[in-house]
């Protein structure tokens, strides 16, 4: 696990980071997501070791990161990072080999990552010769190939359609339920909100929301419901403490004024054996980062 602690951090008279706080828990998926310059990848950097802090500590599992861990992290940039001339097995295998893989397991480790991401008919092409969309895939593959204990992924999904977002998603769940914890940053909200565990909002430099996305998602919804009716619903309006927001042919959406409300329509619905389905409306990821980012 993962704990920034009070993190800050400036670039001359600019403050990038102000008591930047939060965990990358070993097993889940953390959504990393902000404008532009809101320090997602000034953070990331200050995790890597790549920048210094100014103040406050990361730690792994409760240890200050020492250089040996930062070996054992797989870091994808933003940037495009690999060597253009190079073919992409060959490129996968020279990176495993740096972090001390012998030349048959580096091979072996860069075929798997090579088919995991649907790059098999690339494998012997140049990098500079692919899509951008496989040129993205080659650089996941590349802070893969060495079976990092961290993830740090900077815009994985850029760039990518959406069949090679799902192998993407694929493979970093994959890592996950092996117990990794993974940070990645993303501008694709509806992705993050997919595959998102945890979930970080940066705005200004400052953390705005995080935590597990059900308990934000509830934190931020509002009394709203959705019941789907086999029957005439317009009874819905006459209830005390509802407000009716749309009611068509076996749809209703409705505010209430409190949960106990919310339950005399369930019961209700119950009793009359007509309703298809009862739930509570949710917000979007979209909708909680504009919320707490205009905060």
């Amino acid at each position: 696990m993962l704990t920034l602690s009070n993190i800050s951090r400036s670039f001359g008279d600019r403050q990038a980071l102000s008591d930047v706080s939060f965990t990358i828990a070993n097993g889940r998926m953390t959504g990393f997501v902000g404008g532009n310059g809101a320090g997602k990848t000034t953070t990331m950097r200050i995790i890597l070791g790549v920048l210094a802090a100014h103040s406050g500590t990361v730690t792994m599992n409760g240890h200050p990161i020492e250089e040996k861990d930062r070996r054992s992290f797989g870091y994808m940039p933003e940037e495009r990072g690999l060597y253009p001339k190079m073919k992409v097995l060959e490129q996968l295998s020279y990176l495993a080999r740096l972090h001390g893989f012998s030349r048959t397991d580096a091979t072996k480790n860069a075929k798997g990552l090579i088919d995991e991401l649907d790059l098999g008919t690339h494998a012997n092409d140049t990098i500079e010769s692919l899509s951008l969309g496989n040129q993205q895939r080659a650089q996941v593959a590349a802070a893969l190939v060495h079976q990092p204990k961290v993830l740090i992924l900077d815009e994985p999904f850029s760039g990518l359609d959406p069949m090679a977002v799902d192998t993407v998603l694929n493979a970093l769940r994959k890592r996950a339920s092996r117990g990794v914890p993974v940070l990645f940053s993303s501008h694709q909200l509806d992705v993050v909100e997919r595959l998102c565990d945890d979930l970080v909002i940066i705005a200004n430099g400052k953390i705005r929301a995080s935590g597990p996305r059900e308990e934000l998602q509830k934190a931020h919804s509002t009394n709203r419901y959705e019941l789907s009716y086999s029957a005439d619903a317009s009874w819905v309006r006459d209830v005390p403490g509802v407000t009716v927001v749309s009611l068509d042919a076996g749809h209703v959406l409705f505010d209430v004024d409190t949960d106990g409300t919310a339950q005399t329509v369930l019961k209700r619905a119950i009793e009359e054996g007509a309703v298809s389905s009862f739930t509570p409306q949710r917000p979007s990821l979209a909708q909680i980062f504009r919320e707490v980012v205009a905060a």
